[in-house]
């Protein structure tokens, strides 16, 4: 028999792929500053800052590509609810391209998951290749099961021992003890955002799926006794730090002193976006991670309307992201795109046939534009259809390949295939409220790779739809 989704399930799920990237954007460009540093040299993180470092907004990551590439293990072993360890950790080898994508390739022993990866490599499958045994406890218990457990949770909505269970199998993958009960805990915490905005209730459904002595059990306990007796989030960010902070837990990017603060900027945060991405991101650490695990469960907790705040968080993203596997075709996607994907995943343990548009733009979510920018437009989300508002000439384009700022960009390489190639045809449906010129455009990349543009006829275009195609 099917199971029930929550009504609004594939929105909340673009919600919470939303969060994750815009969380993740946030916090890139100071990952790894202190407390200190961002204060001093930032102030409160309340907007993005990438301008003020010199970096661009959108980058490859490997909190992104990693939550939506692991995710895959579900479609490519038929969607089924008792996928193995061994069977997610295939998923690793067959869409990693070694020393170039999605993990941190800092050498066996130092990184984690790389360190995984070449235990699975060597024939040594999950979840003993992420073992405390093998690899010992300090390597298995840095942040990277948590970071990449988000998915888990959006495809098991409502039901938190489900997620937890999903993301004790994917963190095993890579780690083992600590690490994977705060994946669990979570992944818990995500799946039951669907069903509830109440913070405490989150909080103890999360303790639920994992050892009540445990230490991130612990951990929590102290952080919510500090919320009650302490007001001041600053203050309760030293306690956090004296009691679990890197000088105790060791490596890279250990998991505990992070987890603390997701659960701390949620806590102090009140649930509010604004608030709680300007705590956590301005804490330090692990920005980037806990900013974008802290973002995913806002969204999906609260919806799209999570970020009607006093910024402007989604317009500058545009719904963009990178995903460089060895799947190049998917690498230039959106989160509209992605969402579908996991709504899918979602639908098919539930006993449900999928729902994803056929249409590769289909604008499916208020507000969602994927990908498309102008420079001299305002565009926006009408009735699943993209506007565009115009007083004069206008460009409207959306990436189909590696776009220029692309290239050579900090951080994970992209490497991408075009999403468009000669031989498809593209079919545009345009209609206007009063008669205008227009017309579509290809740009491309020529001779010494400059950029070319191929322009169809311009079409005068009066208030009834016309469909038009771009130039062979």
């Amino acid at each position: 028999m099917a199971e029930v989704l929550p009504a609004d399930y594939a929105e909340r799920v673009y919600a919470g792929v939303l969060g994750k990237i815009i969380g993740v954007y946030l916090g890139r460009p100071f990952e790894g500053w202190t407390y200190e540093e961002i204060t001093a040299k930032l102030g409160d993180v309340d907007y993005y800052v990438h301008d003020k470092v010199g970096v661009p907004l959108l980058v490859t990551d490997d909190d992104i590509s990693g939550t939506f590439t692991f995710l895959r293990a579900l479609p490519d072993h038929g969607n089924d609810k008792e996928i193995t360890p061994e069977q997610i950790g295939s998923t690793w080898l067959n869409y990693i391209i070694e020393n170039r994508s999605i993990l941190w390739w800092g050498g066996l022993g130092n990184s984690t998951e790389h360190t995984a990866f070449l235990r699975l490599k060597n024939g040594i499958p999950a979840p003993h290749s992420g073992s405390i045994e093998l690899n010992g406890q300090v390597v298995a218990e840095q942040i990277g099961a948590q970071i990449f457990i988000d998915g888990w949770a959006m495809v098991a909505p409502g039901q938190p021992e489900l997620a937890a269970e999903l993301a004790r199998r994917a963190g095993s993958v890579s780690h083992d003890g600590v690490a994977v009960h705060a994946a669990q805990l979570l992944a818990a915490m995500e799946a039951q955002a669907f069903l509830t905005t109440d913070i405490d209730e989150l909080l103890d459904v999360g303790l639920s799926v994992i050892p009540g002595d445990s230490l991130i059990a612990t951990m929590i306990g102290d952080i919510r006794s500090w919320h009650k007796q302490e007001p001041e989030w600053r203050q309760a960010r030293v306690l956090l730090e004296e009691k679990y902070g890197y000088h105790i837990y060791g490596g890279n990017c250990h998991v505990v002193p992070n987890h603390g603060l997701i659960a701390l900027a949620l806590l102090y945060g009140g649930g509010d976006w604004d608030r709680s991405m300007m705590i956590v991101n301005t804490c330090g650490w692990d920005t980037d991670c806990n900013s974008g695990n802290l973002g995913a469960l806002l969204g999906i907790r609260g919806g799209l309307a999570a970020f009607d705040g006093d910024h402007d968080w989604r317009g500058p993203v545009a719904d963009r992201l990178y995903l460089p596997t060895a799947d190049p075709g998917r690498a230039i996607s959106d989160a509209v795109t992605e969402a579908w994907y996991l709504v899918d995943s979602g639908r098919a343990l539930a006993g449900l046939p999928p729902e994803r548009p056929k249409a590769r733009f289909n604008f499916a979510f208020p507000g969602s534009v994927q990908g498309f920018t102008s420079e001299s437009a305002d565009l926006s989300n009408v009735d699943g259809r993209l506007r565009i508002a115009v007083a004069g000439v206008a460009r409207v384009t959306t990436p189909t390949f590696t776009p220029p700022e692309a290239i050579g960009m900090r951080g994970y390489q992209l490497m991408a295939a075009p999403t468009l190639y000669p031989g498809q045809r593209v079919r545009a449906r345009i209609s206007a409220e009063e008669p205008v010129s227009a017309g579509l455009i290809v740009t491309r990349y020529g001779a010494d790779d400059e950029l070319v543009t191929m322009a169809a006829p311009v079409q005068d275009i009066g208030t009834e739809p016309v469909e038009g195609s771009p130039p062979g």
